[in-house]
């Protein structure tokens, strides 16, 4: 499971017309022509004067010729992904322009600051574009800028003149090598998201407070010791990652979040669960791996609208009940842990998915998980915790579940009751002592991925063939003979046929002894089995036959009266 808040940059726009040269007409308003692997932009395209929005992502198009600026009404236009590295003068003159995404070009600087002709541009996006830093040109004409996309490039710095964006709502500026919290953004009163996750800052300074529309706050992978109390002046703040810093405790001042719904505090040394985590009941995602932590608070019952938990890599011994209290729980990560068994009541946690218990000290299956009649993945593999030897039938219960990773345990056999799993879909049971599969597996028909590899097999159960999704089985590291390895290592295919093939062999095999002794009877040579056993006193070797004589032709003694 991930430990990092789940960011994403919303962009929605309808697919109208996918880009067929003999199916567009003058009155093409907006074209998909993207992942076509196109090397120049298409003459036919250009000729489109209505055309309002523009895919060309995803191709070889390695410059923008001169005619681009004939498409005077394009007001979207997607570039991001191909072979660019210079823009032509005329692209400044799509005076319309709202959106523009050049990512994922090795764009030269020289040629960034045609950019600042684009007066009315909204939303500019310029991630992976190998960027030192941003011409002052742009911050200084694009003062309708709503979203700054500039993440994963090698910025130090953001210009001064950033401060002329006072309608900015959005700056993505992740992975690059910014020292300083840039104190321009704290003046851009209208800033909603800030990301600055994988940056080299030490210091969030105090001014963030005036930023009272913030509303996600990115801070993640940095080197920060200590969070500024104006915090709190952000009354909107809705999500906030400190993962991976040095923090070692939050202000009591953010108390007055009241609306925080997502916070991120991984691998960072807290030691306890920070106190007033407990009065942020709107919390609805909380990462609290890796944080040294040894009791949880019982306070925790709390935060009731809370979906999804990471508790992963601590040294909890033990859980209080009142982690059952958590009625919306839909993802519990408590892999990694000193865990020896579950409350009493962990089946009320009626609405969990997805259960980690990977790296634990259970000292045999923990049945209190088969009341979660809603778990679709449960992680309980042991590569570091105490192994498991047994699987109860009782699994079945979890008739919804579709993953089972029950890898890196000391498991010989498998519960056939499997095979009345209706949903599952991965079955990861690598690195065991298996010795033999289930016949009942075959009928577990939504499997797709049986990996099995590092285990004691010998052989598979012949109707495997009616796993009829199955595309991943991986059997590497087993001492096999049925099928032998050879065939084990071209596929399911090649498993699947000579599977059918020994299957096929004997009916035949059968039925030619069927028909063998249906021969001997009719003919009055008795049963077949009375045959088979008077064939074999009458076959004696040479060698039976001379023993015979001998013992014949040797004298016997006197019988002693």
């Amino acid at each position: 499971m991930s430990n990092d808040i789940i960011k994403s940059e919303d962009r929605a726009s309808k697919i109208h017309q996918k880009y067929d040269p003999q199916h567009i007409s003058d009155r093409t308003f907006f074209i998909d022509a993207s992942n076509q692997n196109l090397a120049t932009i298409p003459l036919e395209i250009l000729e489109l004067k209505e055309l309002e929005e523009v895919h060309l992502e995803n191709n070889q198009i390695k410059e923008i010729p001169q005619d681009i600026q004939y498409l005077k009404n394009v007001r979207i236009l997607y570039l991001n992904k191909n072979k660019l590295s210079e823009l032509c003068p005329t692209l400044g003159r799509l005076s319309n322009l709202e959106g523009l995404d050049l990512s994922d070009n090795l764009l030269l600087p020289s040629s960034i600051p045609i950019l600042s002709n684009l007066r009315q541009l909204r939303e500019l996006r310029l991630y992976r574009t190998n960027l030192g830093q941003i011409p002052t040109e742009i911050c200084k004409h694009l003062h309708h800028l709503e979203l700054l996309g500039l993440s994963r490039n090698h910025l130090k710095s953001l210009p001064v003149e950033i401060v002329n964006q006072t309608k900015l709502k959005e700056v993505y500026l992740q992975q690059n090598q910014i020292e300083a919290f840039p104190l321009e953004l704290c003046a851009l009163s209208n800033l909603e998201i800030i990301d600055l996750d994988e940056n080299k800052l030490t210091i969030i300074p105090e001014e963030i407070g005036n930023l009272t529309r913030l509303q996600k706050f990115y801070v993640a992978h940095n080197s920060l010791y200590f969070l500024p109390d104006s915090l709190c002046k952000c009354s909107k703040l809705l999500v906030l990652n400190l993962s991976h810093n040095h923090i070692h405790c939050i202000p009591h001042t953010l108390e007055e979040l009241a609306e925080m719904t997502d916070i991120g505090l991984s691998g960072n040394p807290l030691g306890k669960v920070p106190h007033l985590l407990c009065k942020w009941t709107s919390l609805q995602l909380l990462y609290l791996c890796n944080t040294g932590l040894r009791v949880l608070r019982r306070s925790v019952r709390r935060l009731v609208s809370l979906r999804f938990l990471d508790l992963s890599q601590n040294h909890l011994d033990s859980l209080p009940s009142q982690i059952c209290a958590l009625k919306n729980l839909e993802i519990l990560a408590l892999d990694d842990n000193k865990l020896c068994q579950l409350p009493s009541d962990f089946g009320s946690l009626s609405k969990l998915k997805m259960l980690g218990l990977t790296g634990n000290q259970f000292s045999s299956f923990p049945e209190k998980i088969f009341s979660l009649e809603f778990l679709e993945k449960l992680y309980i593999g042991q590569d570091q915790g105490a192994k498991l030897t047994f699987v109860p039938d009782h699994i079945s219960k979890l008739q919804n579940l579709k993953e089972l990773h029950i890898e890196n345990n000391h498991l010989e056999y498998l519960p056939a009751a499997l095979g009345s799993m209706p949903n599952l879909k991965i079955l990861d049971c690598r690195h065991n002592l298996l010795k033999q599969l289930p016949d009942n597996i075959c009928q577990a028909q939504a499997l797709q991925e049986l990996l099995l590899e590092d285990n004691l097999l010998t052989e598979l159960p012949e109707n495997i063939e009616c796993l009829v999704n199955l595309k991943v089985l991986t059997l590497m590291d087993n001492p096999m003979e049925e099928p032998p390895i050879e065939v084990c290592t071209e596929g399911i295919e090649a498993i699947v046929t000579y599977l059918k093939e020994k299957i096929n062999m004997r009916i035949m095999t059968t039925k030619i002894q069927a028909w063998w002794r249906g021969m001997m009877v009719r003919k009055g040579l008795g049963k077949f089995d009375a045959l088979l056993e008077l064939g074999k006193k009458k076959k004696i070797s040479s060698k039976d036959k001379k023993r015979k004589k001998a013992v014949k032709e040797k004298p016997v003694k006197g019988k002693k009266k």
